[in-house]
């Protein structure tokens, strides 16, 4: 074959992160380097306006640049380290089953009801992207959903849409996710919290509106089936899913299972209350009082030890809990020892290339810093950008990641990337930093619905045997009305 009709693959999301790290060492040797005065305080020191002055240029060699990843995984240890304790929490949760046999349990329940599963499972999973970006493992839902959904009279696209979509629509939303807002947040220097409830507004409202799309799609092929987008399948798929799913385990939703997904939620709103700046921004001290009160209690407290309260965790905190929630879990479900290891060491693994990127991504910071060349694009942002105003501002931010998302797939590495200059720019246009970050999270959520570089997209579409074509085609007007609602959001939330 020649080279012409060779395609053109996308390289990874390493290639690309490298290839930018050297490009900004280049960039050292022609750009000016400057310098602002900071402001310490709370959180990271923030630049202040109209202190720009040049400094002395320092451009970075051959030997800063292989460094620079090294350097930058060592600036983010926390963040990496927090991303491979939750990668093993989540291999423990999905080794017992617990997840699977929720989803099963559902189907069951309410069949002859199908219509009803529609919005239970994809609250369900827009909860799960939300809080812990659940997506990748929503692949090994489709053999569950499929052959039920098809079996009630919907097909495949519906079948798709309701997982895709639902836990889709979580991470373009998320209010807590580690991998997206969590990085996000740490390297914009801000709480995890700053901006959750607007984030939650905007879950409501958008996955209200996914769930009357896919709901009035579903009811429209189930009562007319040549209705379906992929009506010319439709024989094929019922052949082929219902038969497959006679021959498939169902697991089943045992008391151990039950109370290990009590316990799995029990995390997450733990995570939630202790992110949140109750003391700091609410003036709401019950926390800080509960914990004044037990270490002050004789033998508890010194045996308890110095735990923070709620309100004031952040990566570190926020790793301890996982940790102990996975050796819980797995403990409930009676793994020994090497089976808890294993399967927490297996989900850690999965994660091992995300706290990777985190590394080589915060290593295009650390040259950008150390060459002086960081604040000479915030002082051109703060004069071209910030004169804006705060409307068209995020509305240029979210388009911005919009072609950035597809260009660096890696939630983590986007916001490694980009965050600590844009959230900076943000202060200077007056948009709050949790807004800028919501805009960044928007923008990679909705592209992630619809590239076909996403291992979620092309997965799921993949085992549910619909064509990219039709998948666009169902989706691209969904994908509109999310675009156009986050751009509404997003300026109302810079009027409030």
């Amino acid at each position: 074959m020649s080279d012409k009709n060779k395609k053109f693959k996308m390289p990874s999301a390493y290639t690309i992160l490298f290839s930018i790290i050297a490009v900004v060492a280049i960039l050292s040797w022609i750009v000016p380097a400057g310098k602002y005065d900071y402001l310490e305080g709370a959180g990271k020191p923030q630049p202040i306006p109209g202190t720009y002055k040049l400094i002395d240029a320092n451009p970075q060699g051959l030997y800063e640049i292989v460094s620079a990843p090294i350097k930058g995984f060592a600036d983010a240890q926390d963040i990496a380290l927090f991303i491979l304790v939750i990668g093993g929490f989540l291999g423990v949760i999905m080794k017992t089953g617990a997840i699977d046999a929720l989803i099963e349990n559902l189907t069951i329940k309410y069949k002859g009801r199908e219509k009803l599963i529609i919005p239970i499972l994809m609250t369900v999973l827009a909860i799960g992207g939300t809080t812990f970006g659940l997506a990748e493992e929503t692949i090994a839902f489709y053999p569950l959903v499929v052959p039920f959904f098809l079996a009630a009279g919907f097909d495949t696209v519906s079948a798709v849409a309701t997982v895709l979509l639902g836990a889709g629509i979580g991470v373009l939303n998320s209010t807590l996710n580690p991998f997206c807002i969590g990085v996000a947040s740490g390297f914009a220097g801000i709480s995890l919290g700053d901006g959750i409830f607007f984030r939650i507004t905007m879950l409501i409202i958008q996955l209200t509106i996914a769930i009357l799309y896919v709901m009035r799609y579903a009811e429209k092929v189930q009562k007319e089936p040549s209705h379906s987008i992929v009506y010319e399948t439709r024989a094929e798929d019922l052949a082929h899913f219902i038969q497959e799913d006679k021959h498939t385990q169902k697991p089943e939703l045992t008391p151990k299972r039950k109370l290990i997904l009590w316990f799995f939620a029990l995390t997450f709103i733990i995570m939630i209350l202790g992110v949140i700046p109750w003391a700091y921004k609410f003036n709401i001290t019950i926390f800080e009082d509960t914990v004044t009160f037990i270490k002050a209690v004789p033998f508890l407290g010194p045996l308890v030890g110095n735990i923070p309260p709620l309100g004031d965790y952040w990566f570190s905190e926020m790793t301890v809990l996982f940790l102990v929630s996975a050796i819980i879990c797995g403990k409930l479900y009676g793994m020994n020892e090497k089976h808890l290891i294993g399967a927490f060491m297996d989900g850690a693994r999965d994660l091992l290339g995300v706290a990777l990127i985190v590394g080589l991504s915060r290593g295009i910071t650390i040259v950008m810093n150390a060459s002086g060349i960081t604040d000479t694009v915030l002082h051109l942002g703060e004069g071209s950008l910030a004169g804006l105003g705060k409307i068209p501002f995020i509305i240029f931010t979210y388009l911005f990641y919009l072609p950035m998302s597809f260009l660096i797939p890696s939630t983590s590495g986007l916001a490694t990337v980009s965050m600590p200059i844009m959230a900076p720019l943000g202060g200077f246009a007056g948009v709050d930093k949790s807004l800028i970050v919501t805009a960044y999270a928007n923008a990679s959520g909705i592209v992630n619905l619809l590239t076909p570089t996403s291992a979620v997209v092309m997965g799921g579409i993949g085992i549910a045997r619909v064509g990219y074509g039709k998948w666009l085609k169902f989706a691209m007007p969904i994908v509109a009305i999310l675009f156009l609602t986050t751009v509404g959001s997003l300026i109302i939330g810079t009027l409030i």
